[in-house]
């Protein structure tokens, strides 16, 4: 029976605790319980809550203007938001695009790219297609799911999902790499598939391949192995498609550097950021854009036919620029990157050799941890069993008090289980230590009640 919440909850049956109040790491609760918020929601959070700073800036950007329309007006905040990213890429991304969520991202981005063939001097009209990858998430909206290949989430919709998006293999050195094989033999294998992918739909009708740096919601936190990246941008140069990647999770500092790509030796096309720019405060998420990209259009028609009722939004501008600000006047990727080192090795230390935990990886204050039913052959765990979600339901009971993030699919789209962990950025020593602790017991007195009844 659904509940009597008047809100469409994610879950009918089931009424989320009722959060009253966040200040640093912890989200209080209705009836007085403090959560250690060791997700950041879903890797959103990245100064944690309550920050003074970020809502000063807030505060006084809607005492001034709490809203202008973008074909009419421009704001400084939106204007030094997007110079202050664009310097942040070297000039590399010559323009921003800001909406309001990931999914929007996505889509300007898949827009973009189709119109960027109709604007250059010989148009290639022809092009329509994308290629992706499976156990991917790119968004929720129809153009983004469709670029997505989480199965579970595309299955009740691939009746009215785009027909022309296709996914090759993802780079996961886990479950992907063949025994014996190098990651040079691996990346050439995978670089070969999208080849192969070009060659089946035909080189000259794709626009893009679109990746996430790390794969986030959908497999858990799994980095690419090293020349991954610079293999799959050299397909799409060979084809002339544009090269994408997702950051909106990833992004804007979650793996140690502002930019996921910096750590890959590509500079893409395009990307799309997100949850780390803004941390929350506000919805707020963007599109770079590459130099050429720009150039097609200023020597076309100038316009990008796309907009938004909220793009460029004030408060969500003053919001995301303080964000930035903060996370460079404290040098808090500093702290991303040694905080994360601590949580590597404490999580290894805790869990590497539970019977059940058959990965650890991630980077920066990124990191995923994945279940296996047996540790040998990384057979998962049956999907309905929800192991992820009672791992993460267990740890908001008052006993744990700690976020987990839950995802499946990490396997196969459908079954594998595997939580995420992405504290903030300003975390401490003794913080990490904590959400180390808490996630053994949780992930322990789960398995143990599994094996009982096993």
């Amino acid at each position: 029976m659904a509940s009597s919440s008047a809100v469409l909850h994610r879950h009918l049956h089931h009424v989320p605790f009722m959060a009253v109040s966040g200040q640093g790491s912890y989200i209080t609760l209705e009836d007085g319980r403090r959560i250690l918020d060791a997700t950041g929601g879903a890797a959103v959070s990245c100064l944690g809550h309550g920050n003074e700073e970020v809502k000063e800036a807030m505060i006084k950007q809607i005492s001034q203007l709490s809203y202008c329309h973008t074909a009419f007006f421009s704001i400084k905040p939106f204007e030094e938001l997007a110079e202050f990213l664009k310097r942040s890429t070297g000039g590399r991304m010559s323009k921003v695009y800001i909406v309001g969520s990931g999914s929007e991202a996505m889509e300007a981005a898949m827009k973009l790219s189709r119109q960027y063939y109709l604007e250059l001097a010989a148009p290639q009209p022809q092009r329509r297609r994308f290629i992706a990858r499976k156990q991917s998430y790119h968004g929720i909206t129809l153009g983004a799911l469709s670029m997505g290949g989480h199965t579970f989430r595309r299955e009740p919709f691939e009746p009215i999902l785009l027909p022309n998006v296709s996914h090759i293999s993802p780079c996961n050195a886990y479950r992907g790499r063949r025994e014996g094989e190098s990651d040079a033999e691996y990346v050439t294998r995978l670089a070969d598939e999208l080849d192969d992918e070009f060659q089946r739909l035909g080189p000259d009708t794709v626009c893009a391949f679109v990746a996430e740096p790390v794969v986030g919601a959908a497999m858990g936190c799994v980095p690419s192995v090293p020349g991954y990246f610079k293999a799959m941008k050299s397909v799409c140069e060979k084809y002339g498609a544009l090269f994408i990647l997702d950051e909106v999770m990833s992004g804007m500092g979650r793996c140690g550097t502002l930019h996921a790509w910096e750590q890959e030796d590509v500079v893409p096309d395009m990307q799309t950021i997100g949850k780390g720019l803004g941390g929350g405060y506000a919805p707020v998420a963007g599109l770079l854009i590459g130099e050429k990209i720009v150039d097609a259009l200023d020597k076309g028609t100038g316009t990008f036919r796309h907009g938004h009722t909220y793009q460029g939004h004030p408060v969500s501008s003053a919001a995301a620029l303080a964000v930035q600000r903060i996370i460079q006047k404290y040098s808090l990727l500093d702290n991303v990157k040694a905080m994360g080192d601590l949580l590597q090795t404490e999580l290894e230390r805790r869990l590497s050799n539970h019977p059940h935990v058959g990965n650890i990886r991630g980077r920066g204050l990124f990191w995923g941890i994945e279940f296996v039913k047996d540790k040998a052959t990384k057979e998962p765990f049956d999907h309905e069993l929800g192991l992820a979600f009672q791992i993460q339901d267990r740890g908001l009971t008052s006993e744990y008090g700690v976020s987990i993030y839950g995802g499946q699919g990490t396997a196969d789209g459908i079954r594998g289980d595997h939580i995420l962990l992405a504290p903030p950025y300003n975390t401490t020593k003794e913080e990490i230590s904590l959400i180390a602790e808490l996630v053994q017991r949780v992930v322990e007195d789960t398995f143990s009640g599994i094996d009982d009844s096993a």
